[in-house]
């Protein structure tokens, strides 16, 4: 059976253009780290510090190029370990980009800080796939498979969302929560099964 590369997504940011001009000033440009699995995406060499509502700070990279709207990506260990959640304000499990009614945090930068009513979540399991990939495998953008992890702490993992695009690379992402579990990192490989019911 077809092998797909796993990586572990750790803490991360996503600034909109307007957000980063204000955390690091007018006209700042990201610069590059390293690449990304996905190709024009990059870790890179800026950080922010992220103030939870419950008082806590944390350090985050900033993943570029820039998008529409900031987001900050969690596992459920830091929404916990960090108190990012509050009796009224939950950090939900979703898809990138959609934040919508999800947590809120503040950013905290060289030049500036935003506050963000919305934009944090605990991202999805999700597999990208180009247009040949998901022929390959017979499966469309949206689907949601399960997936196989095998090791010394092998697993069943379900409910990760397919994400087909032109551009994309061939790559399933997890957070650290998941990684630590199965005690897997960048560069393990995982394998499609059936969706199995949960």
């Amino acid at each position: 059976m077809d092998k797909i590369n796993i990586g572990i997504s750790a803490r991360h940011v996503h600034l909109s253009k307007e957000h980063l001009e204000i955390l690091f000033g007018k006209g700042y440009e990201l610069t590059v780290f390293k690449p990304l699995s996905q190709p024009g995406q990059y870790a890179s060499n800026e950080k922010v510090k992220i103030v939870t509502l419950g008082g806590k700070e944390v350090e985050a990279r900033i993943l570029g190029p820039v998008r529409k709207e900031s987001q900050v990506e969690v596992s459920k260990g830091d929404v916990i370990s960090y108190k990012f959640e509050t009796p009224e304000v939950s950090v939900p499990v979703r898809s990138s980009g959609d934040v919508k009614g999800s947590g809120k945090c503040k950013l905290v930068g060289p030049k500036g800080e935003v506050f963000l009513e919305e934009g944090v979540i605990i991202a999805d399991r999700h597999i990208h796939m180009s247009l040949e990939d998901a022929a390959h495998f017979g499966v469309k953008d949206k689907d949601i498979v399960s997936i196989k992890v095998l090791g010394n702490k092998p697993a069943i993992l379900g409910k990760v969302l397919v994400r087909v695009n032109a551009s994309f690379a061939l790559d399933c992402h997890l957070d650290t929560d998941d990684g630590n579990a199965c005690n897997i990192k960048t560069g393990d490989t995982c394998q499609i099964i059936k969706e199995i019911s949960f």
